[in-house]
C-alpha cells in the first residue's frame, strides 16, 4: 500500500477544497497573482509574425514585377528609392527598410524561441508525443520551427546585402548577382523556406486568434488548411517564376556583368538597354 506524505500547507489546501468558499490565507499559492507577461509576449510574438508575413508577400509582388519587363521593374525599383517623391533616387530609403525588418525578425526569432524545445531530451519527448498522437498541426509546428532555423540565416544573408548594397538592385544588377554571383542558391533556399513558414504561420495565427466555436472547428481547420496550402503553391509558383527570370537575364548579361540598366526612355533610337 502507497503512503502519501503531505505538508501542512499541501494538507490545509487540500481540505479547503472542500468548504464552501477557499481560505486563501491558508493556500499561499492561491494568493500569488500570476503573471500576464506570458500571454503579452504571445501577442507581441503573433503581431511581429503577421507584420513579417504580410511585408513578404507584398515582396513578392514588388519582386515579381520583373515577370512585366526590365523596365516595370527598373519603376518599382527606383519608387522604393524615392524618385517620385524627391525627384531624384535615395538608395539610402531602402537600407532603411532593410534595417527596420531586420530588427522586426530578430524580435519574433527572440520571441520564438521561448517554445523551442531548449535540450535533446525535449526534442525525444516532442518526436514521442507526435508519433503517438498523429497530430498534423503539430508536425506543422515543427516545420515552422525547422524552417524559422533557417530563416534567422537565410535573411540575414539576403538583408546584410539589402542594407550594404542598396544601389545595387535593379534589373541587371539583381539579375548579375543572382547568376554570376551565385545567389540563386540562396534565395531558391530561402523561397522555399520562407513561404512555408509564411503559410503555416498564418494558418497557426488564424486558428488560434480566430472566432471559432466547437460546433465549427473542424470544417474551419479543413478550409483554413486549404487556404494556407494555396497560398503557399501560389507565392512559390510566383518567387519561382521571377527567379528564373532573373537568372536568366543574368545568363545572358554575363558578359556585360556589372553594367547597370537604362530604361527606353532613356535610350537613344538604336541603342541597346
Amino acid at each position: 500500500m502507497t503512503q502519501i506524505r503531505l505538508g501542512a500547507v499541501d494538507f490545509v489546501c487540500m481540505i479547503s477544497r472542500y468548504r464552501r468558499v477557499p481560505d486563501r490565507r491558508d493556500c499561499p499559492s492561491m494568493s500569488r497573482k500570476k503573471s500576464v507577461w506570458p500571454a503579452r509576449i504571445d501577442v507581441l510574438q503573433s503581431l511581429s509574425g503577421l507584420l513579417l508575413v504580410l511585408f513578404v508577400w507584398m515582396h513578392m509582388f514588388f519582386e515579381s514585377s520583373i515577370l512585366l519587363g526590365k523596365d516595370a521593374m527598373y519603376r518599382v525599383t527606383k519608387m522604393f528609392e524615392g524618385e517620385p517623391l524627391f525627384g531624384k533616387p535615395y538608395p539610402v530609403l531602402v537600407s532603411a527598410v532593410g534595417v527596420v525588418v531586420f530588427l522586426l525578425v530578430a524580435a519574433h526569432a527572440v520571441l520564438a524561441l521561448r517554445k523551442f524545445p531548449s535540450n535533446s531530451r525535449q526534442y525525444r519527448q516532442f518526436h514521442h508525443h507526435r508519433n503517438a498522437m498523429h497530430h498534423p498541426d503539430t508536425s506543422l509546428w515543427l516545420v515552422q520551427v525547422v524552417t524559422g532555423f533557417c530563416l534567422f540565416f537565410l535573411v540575414s544573408a539576403h538583408l546584410y546585402i539589402v542594407i550594404a548594397q542598396p544601389g545595387n538592385i535593379g534589373p541587371y544588377a539583381s539579375s548579375d548577382r543572382i547568376w554570376t554571383g551565385n545567389f540563386w542558391i540562396l534565395y531558391a533556399l530561402l523561397l522555399v523556406a520562407v513561404h512555408l513558414h509564411a503559410g503555416i504561420g498564418m494558418y497557426r495565427l488564424a486558428m488560434k486568434w480566430g472566432p471559432l466555436s466547437s460546433d465549427n472547428t473542424a470544417i474551419v481547420r479543413a478550409r483554413l488548411k486549404i487556404a494556407m496550402w494555396c497560398c503557399v503553391v501560389f507565392f512559390l509558383c510566383l518567387g519561382t517564376a521571377s527567379l528564373l527570370t532573373y537568372m536568366t537575364i543574368g545568363y545572358e548579361h554575363a558578359d556585360r556583368a556589372g553594367e547597370r540598366y537604362r530604361p527606353g526612355v532613356e535610350r537613344q533610337p538604336g541603342e541597346g538597354a
